[in-house]
């Protein structure tokens, strides 16, 4: 009898949740025009995408700045775009300064890309092909669906412990009211990395991009993934993996959609990222010393650091690079005048403060110490300075 009820029990909040889930959410899909359940509105996806937007460029690397026109060059490409696509939002664009190749796209039409990625490419119709898929998965609400699919099995887990008696119920609950940016970014479905390409390309031509550009931009993920370069891996490869399939299905289409006329514009491409190339060596040199400070080799990772400060003397990381070698060789007061030139150079990034910060911790100067942290803070919440704020109370 007490199993019957149950099941009874079970039976009917299943039917109280999708009767309420039919309510509130049958739509038409932006992009594709097709039925779907929608549990989350344009509002908030665009709070959920302006909410995560800034702390997620942060925790990447915090905004390439070094060349101001880049992100600007990369935003225009972006916005003619953007101009074509069939779900009208406040896209916008940024570089993220980080070597890892990749791109990621927010609800709401927040839209990155690393300066590794850009690196890679070898036109401006490439990047349309990479920031048109991106778009798609924002006007597609791909990441929405992902929450709503994430919710919709949450509160069946809800219903099913209530029918059985779980005391644990308000885990579940919490669990399905916190949204992070580790949902919103990770590995998109088959299907959705499929509707991104072939739409991202129909993006392309209607701004006037050779579609083949998509060709061969997938052509040089296979290869890379087959090859298992270094830092894709961890990178695109991880939310949008490559496939011998894809290339095939772009060819088809880019078959189809091409006509005489359409740009890939590789000249002006190479003047915009020539700064990006020349100090790329740079940046491979940072690569190497982490790999050393790894080994503990600290002298070499030492050299290696001024050596890319050779190549380019402006960018703030290889100074806070500097003061993290010299902290792990209990340096502390040589480790301060680095991460103090790094913020001189780039005052918007969370770690240096949050470096410098420690270093003062350590050194017994509370009053540096709790400014550094709670700069470090308002620019990215983490458990470690808040931890280190709670100790110098």
């Amino acid at each position: 009898m007490k199993m019957l009820r149950h099941i009874k029990i079970i039976s009917i909040l299943l039917f109280l949740v999708a009767h309420s889930i039919l309510l509130v959410g049958c739509g038409i899909n932006p992009v594709t025009g097709e039925s779907e359940l929608q549990l989350i509105s344009t509002k908030d996806e665009l709070a959920m995408g302006t909410k995560n937007y800034v702390p997620l460029q942060q925790s990447e690397g915090g905004q390439y700045k070094i060349d101001p026109k880049l992100t600007p060059y990369v935003k225009e490409v972006g916005q003619r775009l953007a101009e074509v696509s069939d779900r009208k939002l406040p896209y916008d664009f940024v570089v993220i300064n980080n070597s890892v190749p990749n791109a990621w796209a927010l609800p709401g039409g927040k839209i990155a890309v690393n300066r590794g990625l850009l690196v890679e490419l070898n036109n401006e119709a490439e990047l349309a092909a990479v920031l048109g898929h991106e778009i798609v998965h924002a006007a597609a609400r791909h990441s929405a669906q992902k929450i709503e699919k994430n919710f919709a099995m949450s509160i069946g887990l809800v219903a099913l412990g209530v029918a059985v008696g779980n005391e644990n119920n308000g885990d579940v609950l919490m669990a399905t009211g916190g949204i992070s940016a580790a949902l919103l970014t990770q590995k998109y479905s088959r299907d959705a990395e499929s509707e991104s390409d072939h739409y991202g390309m129909k993006y392309m031509v209607r701004a006037g991009y050779d579609p083949y550009a998509a060709v061969s931009l997938q052509e040089t993920f296979v290869r890379l993934s087959e090859g298992k370069s270094p830092g894709w891996l961890e990178g695109l490869f991880a939310s949008h993996p490559p496939s011998q399939q894809r290339v095939d299905a772009n060819r088809l289409l880019a078959k189809k959609l091409y006509r005489p006329g359409l740009q890939k514009k590789e000249k002006i491409f190479k003047q915009k990222i020539a700064s990006l190339i020349k100090t790329k060596p740079a940046y491979d040199k940072e690569t190497d010393a982490y790999k050393e400070i790894k080994a503990k080799n600290y002298q070499q990772a030492m050299n290696l650091t001024n050596e890319a400060i050779n190549i380019e003397n402006n960018e703030a990381l290889f100074y806070a690079l500097k003061g993290d070698i010299y902290s792990l060789q209990e340096k502390e007061k040589s480790a301060i005048p680095e991460y103090t030139h790094a913020i001189e150079l780039n005052s918007e990034f969370f770690y240096y403060y949050l470096r410098r910060g420690m270093v003062y911790k350590g050194l017994g100067d509370k009053q540096k110490a709790k400014l550094d942290l709670e700069k470090s803070l308002h620019l990215l919440p983490t458990k470690q300075a808040k931890s280190a704020l709670r100790a110098l109370k």
